[in-house]
């Protein structure tokens, strides 16, 4: 199973495809928007292609073609605004799966945000995201694909401990972005996640129980 991370060069990106390097397992393409990530990833040994969220389906269709399966943690950055928020984390998510129906990459694993799923619950101060958020995940769960959605909670750059909580419905609270990479790619060798939706926390259980018991 061949696996592309779109958003490679982000946080949680990084360590996905660092993780998956490691393992051997599947082999791996980053997905990135500048040639100088294509050649930093090159460097490193990884195969790496430019991927424009905001181009057209047809050209996503065509870097996805001998892809099997897609991990998306791609978004527009805190530093953006609402309209960069709309056209990468929706409608690039949106387009990036109507190509991987086209080029059947079937198995669709999307990062999303804890309790995105319930409006009452978005913070006010990231209403659009929030909002990104909510509607890519329901067009992915109607998309046909074979989807896994993880929604994490706040993000942090701590060393992972390999031990979280995952459920439909989790209170606020931190993970960090080295175990959410590591759900991700748990998520890869579980077929029982196919067609499940969970907010992920930092918390007691092992990943692989965690995941296995979805």
């Amino acid at each position: 199973m061949k696996v592309a991370v779109i958003g490679a060069n982000g946080k949680i990106g990084t360590h996905v495809v660092e993780q998956l390097q490691h393992a051997k397992k599947y082999p791996v393409v980053a997905m990135v928007r500048k040639q100088e990530q294509v050649d930093g990833w090159q460097q490193k040994g990884t195969e790496a292609r430019l991927f424009d969220l905001e181009g057209s389906v047809d050209a996503i269709a065509k870097t996805l073609e001998d892809i099997d399966a897609v991990i998306f943690t791609a978004g527009s950055g805190a530093a953006t605004g609402d309209d960069k928020t709309i056209l990468v984390d929706l409608d690039g998510a949106v387009k990036t799966m109507e190509a991987a129906g086209a080029a059947a990459a079937d198995r669709f694993i999307m990062v999303s945000a804890i309790q995105a799923h319930h409006r009452d619950n978005w913070n006010e101060d990231l209403k659009a995201y929030y909002a990104a958020k909510h509607y890519a995940d329901k067009e992915l769960m109607r998309s046909g694909l074979d989807w896994t959605i993880i929604r994490p909670g706040g993000l942090t750059s701590d060393p992972g401990t390999n031990k979280v909580q995952l459920a439909e419905d989790l209170p606020l609270g931190t993970i960090p972005r080295e175990d959410v990479a590591r759900i991700l790619i748990r998520c890869l060798d579980t077929p029982d996640t196919i067609g499940k939706h969970v907010d992920a926390l930092s918390g007691d259980t092992e990943i692989d129980k965690a995941v296995r018991g979805l």
